[in-house]
């Protein structure tokens, strides 16, 4: 693979772990280990048992937090200690051919996952002020359905699942926004006419 398609890649998955940093390693994992992709030396430790038995439990207690309107809020906070680092360690390892973590590639990484970290978890505080939890089911779905279909074209079409991905994230962005102004718009003060 040339080493843009590794820098896709990395990309991708620093932006896969800002969302859903379980999910993605484990994916990760289970890919090399079952021989769909050969995995970069760095990232080789992903299909480790300790890592996927870890990542996997912790995927699925994310699965279950992040569809409870409220709890999904506070298991985002906590979880920025944990989406940033790994999105910072899956994009420079994506671009390692030693083992050696280079330093722009962890601070791209970093930035990559704090990013979408912050567009998922303001989105999801977002969509709690609205008193139904569909949805933020419907949110939570998407992202799980993202996850899973970015790592399925991540190492086949690289350029193609980080396109789709940042598409996702604009129309994200955009649906944010609107919500944003549907639910603090001021309203405006009547007009009043000129006595006559």
């Amino acid at each position: 693979m040339s080493e843009a398609h590794l820098f896709a890649i990395g990309v991708l998955l620093a932006w896969l772990a800002g969302i859903r940093a379980y999910l993605t390693v484990f994916g990760l994992g289970v890919a090399g280990a079952m021989g769909w992709v050969d995995l970069p030396p760095a990232l080789e430790v992903t299909q480790s048992p300790w890592v996927l038995g870890v990542s996997a439990v912790l995927a699925a207690v994310e699965f279950f937090a992040d569809k409870i309107p409220g709890v999904d809020s506070g298991w985002d906070l906590l979880q920025t200690l944990a989406r940033v680092p790994a999105g910072a360690f899956l994009a420079a390892a994506a671009l390692s051919p030693d083992g050696e973590l280079g330093a722009g590639m962890l601070a791209t990484g970093a930035g990559v996952a704090l990013t979408s970290h912050v567009l998922k978890s303001g989105s999801r505080a977002l969509l709690n002020t609205s008193p139904e939890p569909l949805s933020n089911w419907t949110a939570s779905a998407g992202e799980d359905a993202v996850t899973i279909g970015a790592l399925a074209l991540a190492f086949t079409h690289p350029w193609l699942a980080l396109a789709l991905v940042l598409g996702l994230a604009a129309l994200g962005v955009g649906a944010l926004w609107w919500l944003w102004r549907k639910l603090f718009r001021r309203p405006r003060p009547p007009r009043t006419g000129a006595p006559g």
